[in-house]
């Protein structure tokens, strides 16, 4: 995967139409191999970057995301917009911890 491709999904809302667009431009280009494509090839080009921007909207549209654990934890502290980056890294460390001590047994 691409990683300059930013993650479109967040629990607090969806993304501009032009982000959409820019994410399917960007996917096109990288597995057409056209950074832009030759005449000949412009109106198909640009049909999948349509058709990739509709069917990622559609997407985001129905996909059910709940709200990250510290979002609603810094929310009912009265924190709607405060969100601990490093609190997350802490929790996913912590529940790798107990996955590899629960192999090793």
């Amino acid at each position: 995967m691409c990683r300059s491709i930013k993650v479109l999904r967040q629990p607090e809302g969806g993304p501009s139409e032009q982000e959409l667009y820019e994410a399917a431009l960007q996917y096109v280009r990288k597995i057409s191999g056209f950074r832009k494509p030759a005449r000949v090839n412009q109106e198909a080009f640009d049909a999948a970057v349509l058709e990739i921007t509709a069917a990622s909207r559609v997407l985001l549209e129905r996909l059910h995301v709940p709200k990250r654990r510290s979002v609603a934890r810094a929310e009912s502290h009265g924190h709607p917009h405060e969100h601990d980056m490093h609190a997350d890294r802490n929790e996913r460390a912590a529940r790798d911890d107990g996955a590899a001590a629960v192999a090793s047994h």
